[in-house]
């Protein structure tokens, strides 16, 4: 379908269809991954396009994402892929997102003979996609064999078409890194919402915090402490993941055993039920950084405000219901949600990244800070790198500051990625 008429983006980052360039075509790409998982990609173009600009979000729809305006206008198709974790991460596992990934890189390369792709990972997209590209830059047979749980998985016998380029928007640590810095420490039921180490809470005025809209100030030693005990929160998150996995495990296991068949009809169905069941783990309280509070932890460069991405009250929002990572399958805690035990972690997979790179950190952002985006930056071995930061919040508002965010974009894509070709180079 063709878009004609034009209005505004949003401030939430969603652009209306009409926002789009004139003449500007918009396709539904059917995706079907090598392990014959179903997603769908949405391919923006205007015709005659050579590079195409790469989005992608775990469990996000990009689909109407906010660069598509300007990526197309300065002649550039841009494709969003969208994961077979759309909308709903209990079950998503990082490593199975790739195959989405895969298969929709090489629709781009095989079926529509784009010359070059560049990858865009804005927010949680950032670590997908710079997972992505470690692994299609490492040679066959030395990619992953198997997912966080341990369960098979061989990206070796994958065609994993590699990016050209790679551009970062507000793109935090990763899931598990942040989960790793916002999990509430001081729960000590995992059973009870409410049970409460009154040492470990950053919420408890003993330990610095004040009620918001007054500023909250931690000791370096509570933030030392608390630190470490999110880290064991974690690791016994981690056990207990394990150990779920493990006992199902064991009874496919059984399943598979000679004689099973000749098994009594109620063994046989103890048995396989618990190799079928699916089990699911709430994690209360993910809502927990003492950063969120107290404006003076990582302060560099930082012009935030108190407060996270889900509002001006952490300490609120820590006890409702929604929340990052509340509720997940074992695997899924595994390879998304836990900073210890996932792949996808921004900072490590920017070491594998050597093809021209722009990171642009957003300086309000309360989740991905000026000095984690600095030290990732600073990791990465790519000789053609440039870093820049634009006073906005997460979701580049204000709009002014989202268009200044863009041009940097384009103006970076410009002399590295060939255009659109003239009506002079099509005759």
């Amino acid at each position: 379908m063709t878009q004609q008429k034009r209005i505004s983006a949003n401030a939430v980052g969603l652009i209306d269809f009409e926002a789009l360039p004139e003449g500007t075509e918009t396709t539904l790409v059917p995706v079907t991954a090598s392990d014959g998982a179903g997603s769908r990609g949405v391919l923006y173009a205007r015709g005659a396009e050579r590079t195409v600009v790469v989005v992608s979000h775990p469990r996000g729809d990009m689909s109407r994402h906010y660069a598509a305006p300007a990526v197309l206008e300065a002649g550039y198709a841009l494709y969003v892929q969208l994961t077979r974790g759309l909308n709903n991460d209990l079950d998503v596992e990082h490593e199975r997102l790739l195959l989405d990934l895969a298969a929709g890189l090489s629709h781009l390369k095989e079926e529509r003979g784009y010359e070059k792709i560049v990858l865009l990972g804005n927010s949680g997209g950032g670590s997908l996609l710079t997972f992505y590209q470690q692994q299609a830059s490492t040679p066959p047979p030395h990619r992953l064999t198997d997912t966080a749980s341990g369960d098979p998985l061989d990206l070796n016998s994958v065609e994993m078409p590699k990016a050209d380029g790679v551009v970062l928007i507000a793109a935090h640590p990763g899931q598990g890194a942040i989960m790793l810095t916002a999990i509430d420490p001081s729960v000590i039921d995992e059973n009870d919402p409410l049970a409460v180490d009154p040492d470990l809470d950053m919420y408890n005025s003993a330990n610095g915090f004040r009620e918001p809209p007054e500023p909250s100030k931690y000791s370096a030693e509570f933030v030392d402490r608390y630190r470490a005990a999110q880290r064991a929160r974690v690791a016994r998150l981690d056990a207990k993941a394990h150990a779920l996995i493990a006992e199902q495990r064991r009874h496919k296991l059984r399943m598979q055993e000679p004689g099973f068949s000749d098994l009594p009809l109620e063994e046989r169905t103890y048995i396989t039920r618990r190799a079928l069941v699916g089990q699911h783990m709430v994690v209360h309280r993910t809502e927990a950084d003492p950063a969120y509070l107290d404006t003076s932890l990582h302060a560099w460069k930082s012009t935030r405000k108190a407060g996270s991405i889900l509002g001006p009250r952490p300490d609120q929002v820590n006890y409702a219901p929604g929340g990052f990572g509340r509720f997940v399958t074992p695997r899924a805690w595994l390879s998304t949600w836990s900073g210890l035990s996932t792949r996808a972690a921004l900072g490590e997979s920017l070491k594998s990244v050597r093809e021209p790179l722009l990171v642009i950190n957003l300086t309000s952002d309360s989740i991905a800070f000026p000095d984690d985006t600095q030290a990732q930056f600073d990791a990465a071995p790519a000789e053609d790198k440039t870093i820049r930061f634009v006073e906005a919040e997460h979701f580049a508002t204000p709009l002014p500051k989202r268009a200044e965010a863009l041009r940097v974009v384009v103006e970076w894509l410009a002399p590295r990625f060939p255009g659109s070709l003239t009506d002079q180079e099509i005759r």
